[in-house]
């Protein structure tokens, strides 16, 4: 006999309601303050349920409600949902080439607090890099405030990442093969608590889709620079990310095979071979002289004084980038392309000839509506995304997420609870 307590397509009211508080928790934490009325419209439910819900969600003290400003209009105004970032947090980390960041994230997507040390290109530095997160997250988690509950522990790292485990399985600039950098993380803080662990690029088009420049694009593609060249995609406002995990590795989409330049992974003629910081500089007679962001953006700002070589080799780096940008919106008809990292620097250097491939290359009617943007969320788009894989389990099942949480360093033990 079915259970008597299913309710729309077999599902337990509690199934249903777990799935309620998720949504709404989810909505206030992506959109920011919204009324009953607003949460009603939006998730189809009555302001009954809704006022239940809340209810629930302020006792655990996810949110709070509170009055909202005057409006002049007549009738009692509808209370204001707002998220509850001081007490309720994520660590969210970053691993690029390059830097090293830790951040506590509120709920709502606030960076509270930051912290950043520079990473030197010395090869296999696991032991190194879990050293100063683990650092930076004690630090984090310890300087939050009395009561203060850390929902989760995400981080972005620059490679091929199993999301089961975190284990990197390739990273290519300094050498990193199957080190298992999610589990060292998750002993080195010593919170009791797993660290997810995704993809740079990946989490990249996740936050620009959430919080940036792609908010209301549900077919995104999101190009990342980092050394070489990551990517993220977004088919339906969900992550194209292979069998494995391992999809959307863009930068090794072979744009150049007869002459092309040699790549990390062996091949040649790679998108990111073609335009990543190597390519720059060698082209601009920089190499050498000149390396990372402060190298690209050098060379761009020499291109903007007028000079010639720096010029070319960004009129040629622009047209490789527009090859494989002109691949991408014929494959996948985007609403939106995303340049992050140090695509960011040169994107804008190099804007001309990346539109000149698409209007000489683009099938006209994908053409028509795609936009080309650099991210909103400036160099903090991959430690965003990480957030939000610590706030993933929080989002999913709120009440059970939060009553599982051990005591963190940074709050006391009569921290609030779920009800059933």
């Amino acid at each position: 006999m079915a259970d008597s307590r299913a309710g729309r397509g077999g599902r337990t009211q509690e199934e249903i309601r777990q799935r309620h508080l998720g949504e709404l928790l989810r909505r206030v934490h992506v959109e920011g303050a919204l009324s009953r009325a607003a949460l009603a419209g939006r998730m189809g439910l009555n302001r009954s349920t809704i006022m239940t819900l809340t209810a629930e969600l302020a006792a655990a003290g996810l949110v709070r409600e509170e009055k909202p400003a005057e409006t002049g209009r007549a009738g009692r105004p509808s209370l204001v949902v707002t998220p509850e970032p001081e007490r309720v947090f994520g660590l969210a980390f970053d691993v690029a080439v390059d830097r090293l960041v830790a951040a506590r994230v509120g709920l709502g997507g606030r960076i509270l607090e930051r912290r950043e040390a520079v990473r030197p290109r010395a090869g296999v530095d696991l032991d190194d890099v879990v050293g100063v997160l683990a650092g930076f997250g004690r630090e984090l988690a310890a300087a939050a405030a009395p009561g203060a509950v850390c929902a989760g522990l995400g981080a972005s790292y620059c490679g091929m990442v199993r999301r089961a485990d975190g284990m990197v399985r390739y990273g290519p600039h300094l050498g990193w093969v199957d080190q298992a950098f999610g589990a060292k993380l998750a002993d080195g803080l010593g919170l009791g608590l797993p660290v997810e662990v995704g993809n740079e690029a990946h989490l990249g088009a996740i936050a620009e889709h959430t919080r940036g420049v792609g908010v209301g694009a549900d077919d995104l593609i999101y190009l990342h620079g980092d050394v070489g060249v990551g990517g993220g995609i977004l088919v339906g406002g969900k992550l194209l990310d292979g069998d494995g995990g391992y999809g959307c590795e863009l930068g090794h989409m072979l744009v150049n095979p007869f002459d092309g330049r040699p790549c990390l992974c062996g091949s040649r003629g790679c998108l990111e071979a073609e335009v990543g910081e190597e390519a720059l500089l060698d082209l601009a007679g920089r190499s050498g002289e000149l390396f990372g962001r402060d190298g690209i953006r050098a060379v761009v700002a020499l291109a903007g004084q007028g000079d010639a070589r720096a010029g070319r080799a960004l009129d040629h780096i622009g047209d490789w980038l527009g090859v494989g940008v002109v691949n991408l919106i014929n494959l996948f008809n985007p609403a939106v392309v995303v340049f992050g990292g140090m695509l960011r620097d040169l994107y804008p250097g190099t804007a001309a000839r990346v539109r000149s491939r698409i209007d000489a290359h683009v099938l006209p009617v994908s053409r028509e509506r795609v936009r080309l943007a650099t991210t909103a969320l400036a160099d903090d788009t991959t430690l965003q995304g990480a957030a939000e894989l610590a706030f993933s389990a929080l989002l999913a099942d709120p009440l059970e997420t939060l009553t599982a949480r051990p005591p963190s360093p940074g709050r006391t033990a009569d921290r609030p609870r779920g009800g059933s």
